[in-house]
């Protein structure tokens, strides 16, 4: 017989997961430089590609892995170097290459997969969630049954509900970015200004603790 957390675990765990959620991170803001800089459909294919490395991550801490990430320094700073210098690379691109988000409105859209794996890229490489994850979802695990499933399982269900929040983010800056693009040469502003967001992002990922 499998156990899972009990009720009230679970109503802890959700209240829990919903507010830190909410707190403004890497993922979020993430998020909002996409949806800013590449439009609605690619922020939403992104938060999508997020979420799948964020249940990447609970496998690894569900095997252990993500323990020895927590508990090494080494490992800990070139996985957060690795993350930080990409989406640093994503602001960058999107400030030198800020004249295209005109012509995406006109152009065909980009292959779905390069977004879905531009956001698993990021959400992979968090080590700040793996963690998190690491000192977060053993407090919610009932004291019997296997305990890689039970992590596997809330952090399958934290990952669904940061995919829940950060679409609607996306949806709310991709109006924005529709307002603007009334006007194309706004784009280039607000693809620059999505940028900048992303590399102070990358930037504050690399200096953090």
């Amino acid at each position: 017989m499998v156990c899972v957390p009990t009720s009230h675990q679970w109503i802890a765990f959700l209240i829990a997961s919903i507010l830190f959620i909410q707190v403004p991170g890497p993922s979020l803001l993430f998020t909002i430089g996409r949806a800013l800089t590449v439009g609605r459909r690619d922020a939403l294919l992104s938060v999508l590609g997020n979420g799948l490395g964020l249940v990447t991550q609970v496998g690894l801490v569900a095997v252990g892995l993500g323990a020895v990430v927590a508990a090494s320094s080494t490992a800990y700073t070139v996985v957060k170097l690795v993350g930080a210098a990409y989406v640093v690379w994503l602001g960058v691109s999107a400030i030198l290459h800020r004249a295209d988000a005109r012509s995406a409105l006109v152009s065909s859209p980009a292959p779905r997969r390069h977004a879905i794996r531009t956001g698993y890229v990021v959400g992979v490489t968090n080590p700040k969630t793996i963690v998190f994850f690491v000192a977060f979802l053993p407090q919610f695990t009932s004291g019997s049954g296997s305990a890689a499933l039970q992590l596997a399982l809330l952090g399958v269900v934290f990952g669904a509900l940061a995919v829940c929040s950060d679409s609607l983010w996306a949806l709310g800056a991709g109006k924005a970015r529709d307002w603007f693009a009334r006007k194309p040469h706004r784009l280039d502003k607000l693809s620059a200004a999505g940028g900048g967001m992303m590399i102070a992002l990358g930037v504050t990922l690399a200096a953090g603790e």
